[in-house]
């Protein structure tokens, strides 16, 4: 059902289940499948690809030009996979030429009110940024990262799979999978026991992920104290694995 005060583009492919209430828009190029829903005075821009059984409130600015200096009004995208919810005021901006030419966001992930994701950002699935939480350009997400009210994370930072910030957490460095985080600038503090016990998280993996994260993250010991110390680690755990090579990936350094 689309309301006769909403306002569609030709050249949108909109489902003939989606549900658009009155003074919505939808610009160009735009797809949006199954079962989506837009709430009033939502607006949606040009080559934007939106997924099933998403829901999108008032206000929301989905698939608008990138707040870069250097865009120059060049054809770029944003692709939103399925089962998402955008709150009200959310802003999620399309990619650049300069970066991956998109930003992608996947499926299962919650946007609160004001949260914004800038430009050639990759979202995986089952991450929540709760109010005002903001993204620069080119940020990564893994999946199931829990970012609290009015974190800022830096351009280019990536951050793993089941990471949480605390409230107000500037992040300007790679943050650890399965750590906690918190603070202007962000420190990492612990595993997130709590948060891996609530997704189900086996004990004898959390209390792996700890000793890694005192070696590697908290240690002084020297490097080579630091290598001995990692072959005795249970790396059988592939949790305990990815923890260590997004390390050894990390292009900004990691947040201790």
């Amino acid at each position: 059902m689309i309301h006769p005060t909403a306002i569609i583009c030709k050249s949108a492919e909109i489902d003939t289940s989606v549900v658009i209430v009155p003074y919505s828009v939808s610009g160009e190029n735009v797809n949006i499948a199954a079962n989506t829903i837009l709430e009033s005075h939502v607006v949606v821009k040009k080559n934007t690809t939106i997924g099933i059984n998403n829901k999108i409130y008032q206000f929301a600015s989905i698939g608008e030009d990138p707040q870069d200096l250097k865009f120059n009004d060049e054809e770029t995208i944003l692709t939103i996979g399925d089962n998402n919810v955008f709150r009200e005021y959310c802003t999620i901006n399309r990619g650049t030429v300069t970066g991956i030419n998109k930003t992608v966001i996947g499926s299962d992930n919650l946007f609160m009110t004001s949260s914004h994701v800038a430009h050639d950002c990759v979202i995986k699935n089952n991450c929540i940024l709760s109010n005002a939480a903001s993204l620069a350009g080119h940020v990564r997400l893994g999946n199931n990262v829990s970012l609290g009210g009015f974190t800022l994370v830096h351009q280019f930072c990536e951050i793993g799979d089941f990471a949480f910030s605390g409230l107000g957490t500037v992040i300007s460095r790679d943050v650890t999978p399965y750590t906690l985080v918190a603070g202007n600038h962000a420190q990492a503090y612990k595993i997130n026991t709590a948060g891996l016990k609530r997704k189900g998280f086996h004990l004898d993996i959390i209390k792996g992920l700890e000793k890694t994260f005192k070696l590697l993250i908290k240690s002084k010991a020297s490097r080579g104290e630091v290598n001995a110390e990692l072959k005795e680690l249970n790396l059988s755990y592939k949790e305990v694995e990815y923890f260590v090579n997004f390390i050894k990936n990390s292009e900004r350094g990691v947040t201790r």
